[in-house]
């Protein structure tokens, strides 16, 4: 499981429909709620994007 989660589409999947997810939250989701989603999803995003540098700096230092 943790091969899948670490390969690059998964990650560049989860980076960008989280982000977008995470922008639209607020305008979708009413008080709170909405503002909670965009955090979560925000936050996976984020994630996402820092295992992707990291992997790309990894690959650099290999070659």
């Amino acid at each position: 499981m943790k091969s899948l989660m670490s390969s690059k589409p998964v990650l560049w999947f989860l980076f960008l429909f989280n982000l977008v997810v995470a922008a639209a939250a607020p305008f979708a989701v009413d008080g709170s709620q909405g503002v909670m989603t965009a955090v979560g999803m925000g936050v996976v995003s984020l994630g996402a994007g820092v295992s992707l540098l990291k992997g790309r700096r990894q690959g650099q230092h290999a070659a």
